[in-house]
């Protein structure tokens, strides 16, 4: 059965930041299920028009076709339950909490923190777009959005949650990194493969979290391109 990903890409196909595909190629290597990806831009909105929404992660699984992060990894383990992502209906709700807190608690800071460097990488041909509809949704320009020590300064005290449990285990869902790791993991690839800032010192547990994460699958994450490995892009 082939199975393909269309995935958000920028100034190189290569370069793939959206936080949801990451949750979702973490999740199909936690099945150890193989995917073809394909490069997907914002003005590309017809080339996923058959998945009835303009939106990536789009999965197309032999003739499904699943979009949302969250929504292809109940699939996966719907039609995949070996190595299960999210188990039953208590662990999925538990799940949802940590959708919920990487996409309202820790995206905030990163963005004001990344937010320009994430402008320089996305394709010049979506930067329009891109800066049409998030100061719109921001309410302001990017340039005032941009406010580095602002935005670690809500990451650090974000963070607090995440911390604590990995002070208690290496991993959110204990020895190995599970549904609750790919959620939240996701959002430091996005930073990770934009920007260079350094979102959290090398003594915080965090830290620890984040360098196993791109160790995961053997290396699934440390070998993805970033900004910084393309010449003359970064600080463009």
């Amino acid at each position: 059965m082939s199975r393909m990903l269309y995935e958000l890409s920028g100034i190189d196909d290569e370069l793939r930041f959206s936080p949801f595909c990451w949750r979702v190629r973490y999740a199909l290597a936690h099945k150890g299920l193989d995917v073809k990806t394909r490069p997907w831009r914002f003005s590309e909105k017809e080339a996923i028009a058959f998945s009835g929404q303009g939106q990536v992660p789009v999965l197309v699984d032999g003739d499904e076709v699943v979009s949302d992060s969250f929504e292809i990894m109940r699939y996966l383990d719907r039609v995949y339950p070996d190595k299960p992502l999210l188990g039953g209906p208590e662990a999925e709700a538990r799940a949802r909490f940590f959708k919920h807190y990487a996409e309202r608690s820790l995206a905030p800071g990163m963005m004001r923190t990344i937010v320009m460097d994430l402008y320089n990488a996305i394709h010049p041909d979506d930067r329009a777009y891109f800066r049409t509809t998030r100061e719109k949704r921001f309410g302001r320009a990017l340039e005032e959005m941009h406010s580095p020590a602002k935005g670690l300064s809500m990451l650090d005290q974000a963070l607090a949650p995440l911390r604590g449990r990995l002070e208690e285990s290496d991993y959110l869902d204990g020895d190995a990194p599970g549904a609750a790791d790919y959620l939240l993991f996701g959002n430091f690839m996005w930073a990770r493969t934009v920007s260079a800032a350094d979102l959290v010192s090398n003594a915080d547990p965090v830290y620890g979290w984040v360098e196993r994460m791109l160790d995961a699958h053997g290396g699934l994450g440390r070998r993805a391109k970033r900004i910084v490995d393309i010449d003359g892009a970064y600080g463009q």
